[in-house]
């Protein structure tokens, strides 16, 4: 079995080795016979497409020959119609250019004949001015035969009715520009100081350079006095006051140029009296004890004055400052309370002027500062003022203010007017302030003897507190015209040479009178 199965396995290989030769042969054969089919085609292919090809590349050259004859017939038909307009719009502007020139030649003509006319018109102007300045050299000649004066003297006579006629409309004219510029400014003035003084409520506290301690009873003033004076000199010696116990029934009074002092001893007196022993050694306890609760109460009134102004950043020392002033008086008014109104005062009036507010209202609280230091330190509350400012860094333009709020500069900046305006506001207004007899007598006598001191003053009063002049004038001196001008210098001189509250009022009056009798 084995034997006929490698048989047929030699048998097949052998065929298989036969086989395969003449099969790729024949295959070969087969192959070469359609390659040399499908060559002879693809020839047959190839020419019959040049063919075609010529006859189509024919046709379209035939087509784009007839296109281009086309083209060339209708841009010839467009380049002559366009010749055509172009030859019409000439003959239009040549007609027109003929038109024009027609028009040239007839305006000519017309200015030619014009200038003529003109010249002749010249010519008889001329004529006339030449007969107008004869007439005018006749006219003059014969006003000179008549007046009896020369041209010079005319002249001169003329000027002299001129400067007259121009003082009198120039003092008119100022009254009138005056009244205009017062009323306008006093309506506006008057609405903001009103609108200031309306959203300023600021109290007013008056003081005056003594204070009174009560006492419980007569007895109680020998022991104040103590053996042989012993406890009032401890008092005075340690509080830098005067302790005045005379008739007044139980009450002693303390004085002293310096408010702090005063209060220092106030306070002390009356923690004495309340504890019942008075000796020196109590005595110093208790003025140390009264000294820190008035250091205590002016460090919260300068905070309680900067929280009232919305004033930030202020140096400590400048707050214990502002504080002291709680115990100082000008006139009877309170410094702190007047800093304070001083303060709301211009930052209102700022914000009306579209100023800065903040800056204003720093520098009206700090305008007095120089006050606290008037009792313990040589010269003016200004200079200290500006001296204590500049010393704690504060800025220019407060110092400025501070120095230029009673004039003593000019003031250089609208912060610097507003505190001034402040200032005279709350200083001025009724009630703000008191003043001594003696000082109101010398001013009102003062005020009359500027007014008197003019040429053509005859009387002179001070009427409403000093507040207002009335000057009679003589009226063969003084014109209705120069009164203007006469109350204008009395006012100058009245700011230069007179310090007061407020404003005064200068009110001339002029009158003629003729007196006669019957007999």
């Amino acid at each position: 079995m084995l034997y006929y199965v490698i048989t047929a396995i030699v048998a097949l290989i052998a065929g298989l080795a036969v086989g395969v030769p003449v099969g790729i042969t024949y295959r070969k054969k087969v192959a070469e016979a359609a390659i040399g089919s499908a060559e002879l085609q693809a020839k047959k292919i190839i020419a019959d497409g040049m063919n075609q090809a010529k006859s189509d590349a024919a046709a379209a050259k035939k087509e784009a020959l007839i296109e281009a004859k086309e083209e060339m017939l209708r841009a010839k038909n467009e380049f002559e119609q366009e010749i055509k307009e172009r030859r019409s719009e000439l003959s239009r502007q040549e007609r027109r250019m003929q038109s024009k020139e027609e028009n040239l030649d007839r305006k000519t003509d017309s200015l030619e004949k014009k200038e003529e006319a003109l010249a002749k018109r010249v010519q008889e102007n001329e004529q006339l001015a030449e007969d107008l300045q004869n007439q005018k050299t006749e006219a003059r000649m014969a006003l000179q035969r008549i007046s009896g004066m020369t041209a010079e003297q005319a002249r001169d006579k003329l000027i002299e009715d001129m400067v007259e006629e121009v003082k009198h409309e120039q003092a008119r004219k100022m009254v009138e520009l005056e009244q205009e510029f017062k009323d306008e400014a006093d309506d506006k003035a008057r609405n903001i100081v009103a609108l200031a003084i309306q959203r300023c409520a600021a109290d007013h506290v008056a003081e005056i350079t003594v204070s009174t301690v009560a006492l419980p009873s007569e007895e109680m003033k020998g022991r104040i006095i103590g053996r042989e004076g012993r406890n009032i000199r401890t008092i005075e010696q340690h509080t830098g006051v005067d302790l005045i116990i005379d008739d007044t029934p139980e009450a002693i009074t303390v004085s002293s140029f310096d408010p702090v002092r005063r209060e220092i001893a106030r306070i002390a007196l009356e923690k004495l009296i309340s504890d019942g022993r008075i000796h020196p050694t109590r005595i110093e306890e208790m003025v140390e004890k009264a000294r820190h609760e008035v250091e205590v109460s002016i460090k919260k009134a300068g905070e309680q004055a900067t929280f009232e102004t919305g004033i930030h950043g202020l140096n400590g020392e400048l707050v214990k400052l502002l504080g002291r002033l709680k115990y100082r008086t000008s006139y009877g008014q309170n410094v702190l309370r007047h800093s304070i109104e001083v303060s709301l005062l211009s930052g209102i009036i700022a914000d009306e002027l579209g100023a800065d507010s903040v800056l204003a209202k720093r520098a009206g609280l700090l305008h007095d500062i120089g006050k606290a230091l008037t009792a313990e330190q040589e010269g003016s509350h200004v200079q200290l003022g500006v001296e204590t400012a500049r010393k704690y860094k504060e800025s220019r333009e407060v110092i400025h203010a501070i120095e230029a709020h009673h004039g003593d500069v000019e003031p250089q900046t609208l912060v610097a007017m507003i505190v001034q305006a402040a200032d005279a506001i709350s200083a001025a207004r009724p009630g703000a302030r008191r003043e001594n007899l003696e000082n109101y007598i010398k001013r009102l006598t003062k005020l009359e003897e500027i007014a008197s001191s003019f040429e053509g003053v005859e009387k002179s009063f001070a009427i409403q507190a000093g507040r207002e002049i009335r000057i009679m004038v003589k009226p063969e001196v003084v014109s209705d015209d120069r009164m203007p001008l006469i109350a204008r210098d009395i006012v100058k001189k009245i700011e230069s040479e007179l310090e007061y509250p407020g404003q005064i009022k200068v009110n001339i009056i002029r009158e003629s009178r003729s007196v006669d009798y019957a007999k």
